[in-house]
């Protein structure tokens, strides 16, 4: 038995990277308090390294999107995965080509990895471990965290967007 109820731990656990930044920065300035130059000056790093946390929190939870939607991804070393019941796949993040926001007939939001050569793999953005997506993309080269974001607060009515296209192939070496 769970002193916690179960939905306000499932919405800790949501938050948790933004509470655990938080809790960083008002261990600054706790330092800061102490007296001195030296802790000012570490106390203040602290609290810019808890604020630059609680940015990237901040971006990660916007990308958590919620519903359930069919498959789960993974992501591990440098590969996606899709596992689902129906269209699920594999995208090399070396092989990726192009990223797409799409909505379906109903107005759910999909992830579209295009990679030259195989399949285009449509992932829901509702999928279990689709949080996971933002690290990867995020990897890309010249991937901009707040576009990729952004794309999430598409309405269905405005259309697809492209988050990321790669504008060179890599050099073998």
């Amino acid at each position: 038995m769970s002193v916690i109820r179960p939905e306000l731990l499932a919405r800790l656990l949501r938050w948790r990277e933004l509470l655990g930044a938080l809790a960083i920065a008002a261990g600054g300035v706790w330092v800061m308090t102490w007296g001195g130059a030296f802790y000012l000056g570490l106390g203040l790093l602290i609290v810019l390294t808890g604020l630059g946390l609680g940015l990237s929190a901040i971006r990660q939870l916007r990308f958590r999107v919620g519903g359930s939607a069919p498959g789960i991804v993974q992501v591990d070393e440098g590969q996606i995965t899709y596992l689902a019941p129906q269209g699920g796949g594999f995208v090399a993040l070396s092989e990726l080509d192009e990223v797409e926001m799409v909505f379906d007939l109903t107005g759910a939001r999909l992830w579209r990895l295009s990679q030259s050569g195989f399949p285009t793999v449509t992932i829901p953005a509702a999928a279990q471990g689709a949080e996971a997506l933002f690290d990867a993309f995020v990897s890309l080269p010249g991937a901009r965290p707040g576009h990729i974001v952004a794309a999430l607060d598409r309405r269905p009515g405005q259309g697809p967007v492209t988050v990321w296209r790669r504008t060179r192939r890599p050099a073998l070496t």
